[in-house]
């Protein structure tokens, strides 16, 4: 399947805008990072607008996008609906934050940080489908989180280490936390992809009239470790583990202005070549 570059930049952008929001009530719970909730507020919606306006790219009639929200079953109806409810926490946490210059209250920390993680979930399983075999598992969603949580508190810890004059305490394990989940997540869903390669050839095979005795299409290339996806898995699973060793970097140093930077290139470069990979090896089972 070709790259949809617009839809890669639309989960890429959209989970790395949860994921900084995420960060805000994570930092939030843990009573620090007071000086950068607000600047980190209004990148996460950038961030998010960015994403939305990404996806109309992908479509040659972008009035007919608004046809689909009739039905709460589709995958966008249900994407726009977590995205909206997203906003108006957003909405909310930024009046608590004009208003007191402590953090927001915890029960508002824990509702953005569950609705974030509900905005990932939502979107990934809109990609969910049986006839898609390599995109139909739970560890997509889940690598969405990944990365998206570890963009967020790369941009958290590197804005409040240049706005406040030491570190927060709680950014060392939280970069670690969410850049482990990145690269185990990262590396579990290619595992994955790669072993879907047999749903292809459990279904039967349609042949082309002409050449009969050959198959349309190979099921190998839709392994995670074959063809042209090998060489982008790898650096998907390397530039994720990489974030990882900055956070450890990190929290050894306590230098997040450079760490959190790092963390943010590395788990966003992984992020869109596991995306790639996405659509390298997102065959249907219909193509046979």
């Amino acid at each position: 399947m070709e790259l949809q570059w617009p839809l890669i930049l639309f989960t890429t952008f959209i989970s790395a805008s949860a994921g900084l929001f995420a960060a805000q009530g994570c930092y939030a719970l843990a009573g620090e990072g007071r000086k950068a909730q607000l600047p980190t507020l209004i990148t996460s919606v950038v961030i998010m607008a960015i994403g939305g306006i990404a996806v109309f790219f992908h479509l040659t009639h972008p009035d007919r996008l608004f046809n689909g929200f009739g039905h709460i079953t589709s995958g966008i109806t249900q994407e726009l609906i977590a995205i909206v409810s997203t906003f108006v926490v957003m909405a909310i946490f930024f009046v608590y934050l004009r208003r007191s210059e402590e953090n927001p209250p915890k029960w508002l920390a824990w509702i953005a940080v569950l609705v974030s993680l509900v905005l990932v979930v939502v979107m990934g399983h809109s990609y969910m489908m049986p006839a898609r075999p390599t995109w139909d598992s739970v560890l997509q969603p889940l690598s969405l989180i990944g990365s998206g949580f570890a963009m967020g508190i790369g941009i958290f810890a590197a804005l409040d280490a240049m706005r406040s004059q030491s570190a927060a305490t709680c950014s060392g394990i939280l970069a670690l936390a969410s850049s482990g989940l990145s690269a185990l997540t990262t590396i579990c869903y290619a595992i994955a992809m790669s072993t879907r390669e047999n749903t292809f050839v459990s279904v039967g095979y349609r042949y082309d009239p002409t050449h009969p005795t050959h198959a349309l299409v190979d099921a190998a290339n839709y392994s995670a470790f074959s063809g042209g996806s090998l060489s982008l898995t790898i650096a998907a699973i390397v530039l994720a583990l990489a974030a990882f060793a900055c956070a450890f970097w990190g929290k050894k140093s306590t230098k997040w202005s450079i760490a959190g930077r790092l963390i943010v290139v590395c788990s966003c470069a992984s992020a869109i070549l596991l995306r790639m990979v996405f659509y390298t090896t997102g065959g249907s089972v219909f193509a046979f």
